[in-house]
């Protein structure tokens, strides 16, 4: 059995670099978690914009933006790189705060007061009637929940320290 190895270092002749901790299953069922769980932020959000399209008017291209970025940061997570954790968790703590103002009334009005008489209608991107103002409270509170998940998932996996390396002579890893 041969560990992970770097092939793109500068090592002494017969050794190699192996990244102990991203063997463990923990590793791997965290790395997994975070992307999963930024993939569908991603979808929660995307479908949060497209679907209230009318009342996001200067919003909407923070929230695009936002998508693509937890998107990088999946596909580098994907490739181990750590380093991308405590940024993903500063994202959605960001999000979080937007996503609790959003569901509660801290701002004012929620997105179930809009189902009141006086409030003009949703629509959508492409015009037609958009999602109901309970459907998009309740992707508010998802978002909300996904974005804490992220913060927890992504700081487990900032501990298991994925990062560390060791140079070892490349008889005692082929067994």
């Amino acid at each position: 059995m041969v560990l992970r190895v770097s092939v793109a270092r500068h090592v002494k002749p017969g050794y190699v670099v192996t990244y102990p901790n991203r063997d463990k299953a923990g590793s791997r069922r965290t790395k997994l978690l975070v992307v999963a769980v930024l993939v569908l932020s991603t979808l929660l959000m995307l479908l949060a914009t497209l679907g209230g399209w009318s009342k996001l008017d200067g919003l909407i291209p923070l929230n695009i933006a936002w998508c693509l970025v937890y998107l990088v940061i999946a596909r580098y997570v994907l490739h181990w790189a750590r380093g991308l954790l405590p940024i993903a968790a500063a994202l959605a703590a960001l999000m979080l705060t937007f996503a609790l103002i959003a569901a509660s009334s801290l701002d004012g009005i929620t997105w179930s007061d809009r189902g009141r008489a006086g409030y003009g209608p949703v629509h959508d991107v492409f015009g037609s009637a958009g999602l109901s103002s309970g459907t998009m409270s309740a992707l508010t509170i998802a978002i909300a929940v996904s974005q804490l998940l992220l913060i927890v998932i992504a700081m487990r996996g900032f501990s298991q320290a994925w990062n560390i390396e060791y140079e070892m002579p490349l008889e005692q890893l082929v067994r």
